[in-house]
């Protein structure tokens, strides 16, 4: 096997591994709900149990951070791919047997560990290898390329999975997953070598790990506009999450047969394409916003205006449309996001900054989740969508603050790989 040695390389196997294990997970993204539901939980224990999913991820998302910043990114990917492979068949069993709530409980919280392996860790691996091979493009072509990635993985996936649950049922889409995240393995082990970063050799892990914690808070919660946009993110993170995985139920009772899986995985496929025509935009923001969190800030207030409209909807086209607007707008903000992000943390730190990015993410998912599930319990999907929109809305006052911060990360202009690791190698006092 020859050595990656071109950020061409580095970039086509980032890319070959974001399709492989989004299409692996979208094999079940349009069904999860309606898996658990048919398992026999109530939809308050539907969404709990996703919470312990989120719950999983907030408890594991440093160490697992850490892991990557200490032995390395590829391990922590083929790390994640085993879990999610051992986690994906227990889901599969205590569908199969309709198991206590207590043990989905268990189940999701490894299947929040295999995909903490995974955050910080593949994004990570990415930016290092087009940083010291000299990528002459810009992160966010670089991000909207994977984003595309994972759309058409996701479209494929979702509408593959629900077709597959209409002919057969709810079980056999789990079985895909499990057999593509295998092949995820095998083909990582062979393709992903650890490039532009060293893997820590000293004799201390312990030491090692509490020196990388304490840099990661240095460059994350303690650098003033990283730590605005971190603390946005379980608002719209965690109503984003619930967003999507209730309009499965909610659509199926617009549409009138709670029964047509295919249309729940049409949702999914939607919300897929939105993700290819988001990052397709995501490059041009530059062309009408001079800022980053300029167009983080809009994206925030037409999300959850989306959300809003979606609430108020009794007709299934419309509902399947403002579910499309909103997938875009998402869609777009996140390369934004990402660039952002990586322009202001060194490599040393990056994969456990980001990963208490998304542990943050995770909390919001852990609180909210369960929240807007017990609404629609209580009153109705349509209800949870309106209360939603107000929480997302709060993610906007931490992005005017990060907006007031000034970063030169901020500006969208011609950055290349190369200059964002020159910006990254700044302090948080030089952001």
């Amino acid at each position: 096997m020859s050595k990656i040695t071109t950020s061409g390389q580095i970039l086509k196997t980032y890319l070959a591994l974001t399709m492989l294990s989004t299409l692996a997970s979208s094999f079940i993204w349009g069904i999860n709900t309606l898996f658990l539901l048919d398992a026999g939980l109530s939809i308050t224990q539907a969404f709990a149990a996703n919470a312990f999913f989120t719950l999983g991820q907030v408890v594991f998302e440093i160490p697992t951070g850490v892991v990557a910043d200490t032995v390395g990114r590829r391990r922590s990917f083929l790390l994640g791919s085993a879990t999610l492979f051992a986690s994906t068949l227990l889901y599969l069993l205590m569908w199969y047997i309709h198991g206590p709530f207590w043990a989905w409980a268990l189940a999701s919280v490894l299947l929040g560990l295999g995909f903490t392996f995974f955050s910080g860790a593949t994004e990570a691996w990415l930016v290092d290898g087009l940083t010291a091979t000299n990528y002459s493009g810009t992160l966010e072509a670089a991000f909207a390329r994977g984003q595309i990635a994972a759309g058409a993985a996701m479209l494929s996936g979702a509408i593959a999975g629900g077709v597959v649950a209409q002919a057969t049922n709810l079980g056999v889409p789990y079985i895909m997953r499990a057999v593509l995240l295998g092949f995820t393995f095998l083909v990582a082990f062979l393709l992903m070598r650890d490039i532009g970063f060293a893997p820590s050799r000293r004799t201390s892990l312990s030491k090692e790990m509490r020196g990388i914690l304490r840099d990661s808070f240095n460059y994350g919660l303690r650098n003033p506009p990283v730590r605005w946009i971190m603390l946005a993110s379980p608002f719209s993170a965690g109503v984003g999450i619930y967003a999507f995985y209730a309009m499965q139920p909610y659509l199926l009772g617009l549409y009138g047969q709670r029964e047509s899986y295919a249309i729940a995985g049409l949702a999914a496929a939607i919300v897929a394409g939105a993700q290819i025509i988001g990052g397709v935009i995501a490059p041009f923001v530059g062309k009408v916003f001079r800022h980053r969190t300029s167009f983080l800030i809009c994206g925030a207030i037409a999300n959850a205006f989306t959300l809003l409209a979606l609430g108020l909807s009794t007709n299934f086209w419309i509902a399947l449309l403002l579910l499309a607007s909103w997938a875009i707008i998402a869609a777009a903000t996140m390369p934004i996001r990402q660039s952002f992000l990586n322009a202001l943390i060194p490599s040393a730190q990056r994969a456990t900054v980001l990963s208490s990015d998304n542990l943050l993410s995770s909390v919001g998912g852990v609180v909210i989740q369960p929240g807007l599930g017990k609404v629609a319990d209580v009153w109705s999907y349509s209800t949870s969508y309106l209360v939603g929109a107000g929480i997302d809305l709060l993610a906007v006052p931490f992005l005017l603050l990060a907006r007031r911060e000034r970063a030169v990360a901020d500006l969208l202009h011609s950055e290349t790989a190369e200059s964002v690791a020159g910006a990254s190698d700044r302090g948080p006092s030089d952001a």
